[in-house]
């Protein structure tokens, strides 16, 4: 910051302290982007602020309503002097009710009755003195027809017979894999089983062969000492003779 432009800036801020007058600060005003209501509900209009300030005995609210398509806009509801006021003009004032509490920087209002013409913008503006810098905000309603009992009975019904539907898929699909695996579980027993078979009788088939082994060579010796034995006592006969 140049040195003019601080020189300017303390020279306003002596004035300012000098008149006794303290800066205000712009006050916030908050609603919702929409809200959405069938036709022959009720709709609540929600509008918050916030202030610097204490809340004032003038502290004033006022609610704005432009139709969907059109250009102007009206003044459908006032609050002043601690009482609120509902504008003859339009067709809310026989179902508008005040709903909201300045002292707890509440500025709502709840429309009755919803009609198709309801469509349109809602615009809410909160001045509390001396904070009455600010924006307002706000909010678009959207009227939608009414449902007939027997169709939403009719939806429900299909909704309901969708949701039966995917969930006996679901379960036969759960059961079939669930199946599945027990027969893949039982076939794994089964070849593992049969593997320990063919090692058992692998081993029967070595031991024996083993334990055989030695009887046909005592068999063969004993063949041979008897071939022996023959061919001695021939021998023995011709000495004789």
């Amino acid at each position: 910051m140049s040195p003019r432009a601080t020189r300017r800036l303390l020279l306003v801020a002596g004035l300012v302290a000098a008149l006794g007058v303290s800066p205000v600060s712009p006050i916030h005003v908050y609603t919702q982007r929409e809200v959405y209501g069938t036709v022959g509900s009720s709709v609540t209009l929600s509008c918050s602020f916030w202030s610097s300030e204490w809340i004032s005995e003038d502290i004033s609210i006022t609610w704005h309503f432009q139709a969907e398509g059109s250009r102007d806009s009206i003044s459908i509801f006032h609050f002043a002097k601690g009482q609120p006021y509902i504008d003859d003009v339009g067709t809310f004032k026989e179902r508008m009710e005040w709903a909201g509490n300045p002292r707890r920087r509440d500025g709502s209002i709840v429309i009755h009755g919803l009609e198709p013409s309801d469509n349109g913008t809602f615009t809410c503006d909160v001045k509390n003195p001396p904070d009455i810098v600010g924006k307002s905000s706000q909010v678009t309603l959207y009227v939608l027809e009414k449902v007939p009992p027997r169709y939403g009975v009719v939806l429900g019904s299909v909704i309901g017979g969708a949701l039966l539907l995917v969930a006996a898929l679901v379960a036969l699909a759960y059961g079939s894999r669930y199946c599945w695996r027990r027969r893949q579980a039982a076939l794994q027993r089964r070849l593992s089983a049969m593997e320990k078979g063919k090692l058992q009788r692998s081993g029967k088939d070595g031991s024996k062969r083993s334990r055989q082994a030695p009887v046909l060579y005592a068999m063969l010796d004993h063949g041979r000492s008897a071939k022996k034995a023959k061919g001695g006592a021939g021998d023995s006969r011709k000495d004789r003779k």
